[in-house]
């Protein structure tokens, strides 16, 4: 529902020519998930943006043969769907290689195209809960914690994206064909753990709960402000945790022997925690983060959507966009990253109707007779 249309996002907002294939009459399930407006779904208008919309029904052989005759000239397909469906179609990455040899397959899928796992159904929470990450994700005292948003889909859209180019590079560079890439939910995330596997490796270490603070920086936490903001803090390195010790004015903290270094900190975080949160208790968030500024003190407040959208950073880099709109005329949305100085990308325009590019893609680039056209609407292939 979302890593694989997300990669295709990504290679649309810099420029590719993205084909989004939806079933007809129904359309991609995004069309469908909250937050609505009107009826319409807004989440839709971000995924779906950039894109040229038409509708096919891949179960039908009719449907199986105008989706090889867009293979022909394709660089790049990108399909979500359980390991096996694209074979049972008849559209695997062998059948589909002989006919466009430079063909880049990306499979997005729960847990691959091998192993015992991999004809499970896999959605993003469930590829959470397998790369071990919520297992030290929380506070100790209550249940491992999942992310507040499809973390496993937004990493592995990146991963299949990031794979779909240094294939291309491959093919252009190296001997002109494509080849099939496999992605799964789970890897990218797990790939993102770092040092936990040569940890419990080599230490035997299984990383626990800590809530907002880490075994390996301290102090490292989110501390609350007089008028109830928050205020993240990381100062793991001796010059970063020198600055904030003499900005708050507890320049002792420097030269008590249980706070001499990272590791004496991280072995003390509790009674560190302790000193520096009775100080951010007594200011307010704007206040401190102005001392910090001059300080050079790390730090930053936590946002929410409500601050983010008016802050003058977000702003000055274009972070967020206004986007035309079919539906509602204009919307806001993230812009484009990463920003690049010699070809940018853009947002055109966001997520459209179902069905929007059928008739230019079936019979302006396909050459179906206008006849043809009509009738597979009404069998229900287009």
């Amino acid at each position: 529902m979302i890593a694989g249309p997300l990669a295709a996002t990504q290679l649309a907002d810099f420029g590719a020519d993205v084909i989004k294939v939806e079933l007809p009459g129904i359309g991609d399930s995004m069309r469908h998930w909250t937050p609505m407006k009107d009826g319409r779904s807004l989440w839709w208008k971000v995924i779906g943006r950039n894109k040229r919309l038409i509708t096919l029904t891949l179960s039908k052989p009719r449907g199986q043969e105008l989706f090889r005759e867009l293979v022909r000239t394709a660089d790049v397909i990108i399909e979500n769907y359980r390991p096996g469906t694209f074979e049972r179609w008849g559209l695997g990455y062998e059948a589909l290689s002989k006919i466009n040899p430079k063909l880049v397959m990306v499979r997005v899928s729960g847990f691959g195209q091998t192993g015992p796992y991999a004809k499970r159904g896999g959605y993003g929470t469930i590829a959470e809960a397998f790369s071990g990450i919520p297992s030290f994700t929380g506070f100790p005292d209550r249940p491992p914690t999942l992310p507040g948003f499809p973390m496993a889909d937004s990493v592995a859209s990146t991963f299949a994206a990031m794979s779909a180019m240094f294939a291309i590079y491959n093919r252009d560079h190296g001997d002109g064909r494509g080849q099939e890439i496999d992605v799964s939910l789970y890897e990218p995330l797990f790939r993102l753990v770092e040092s936990q596997v040569i940890g419990f490796d080599q230490l035997g270490i299984i990383k626990q709960r800590q809530g907002n603070r880490l075994a390996e920086d301290s102090p490292r936490n989110t501390y609350e402000t007089s008028d109830g903001r928050w205020i993240g803090i990381s100062a793991s390195s001796q010059r970063t945790f020198e600055r904030l010790a003499t900005a708050i004015g507890l320049p002792e903290l420097i030269s008590d022997p249980r706070f001499a270094d990272n590791a004496s900190r991280c072995t003390n975080d509790v009674a560190l925690d302790v000193a520096i949160a009775r100080w951010f208790k007594q200011r307010d968030c704007d206040e401190i983060m102005t001392l910090f500024e001059k300080a050079e003190v790390v730090a930053g407040p936590v946002l929410n959507i409500g601050d983010i959208v008016k802050d003058p950073h977000y702003l000055a880099r274009g972070n967020i966009v206004s986007v035309p709109d079919d539906d509602f005329g204009s919307v806001r949305m993230q812009g484009v990253v990463p920003q690049f100085q010699s070809t940018p990308g853009e947002v055109r325009h966001a997520g459209r109707a179902l069905g929007a590019d059928n008739r230019a893609v079936f019979v302006e680039e396909l050459g179906l007779s206008q006849e043809e056209f009509a009738a597979l609407q009404a069998e229900g292939v287009i």
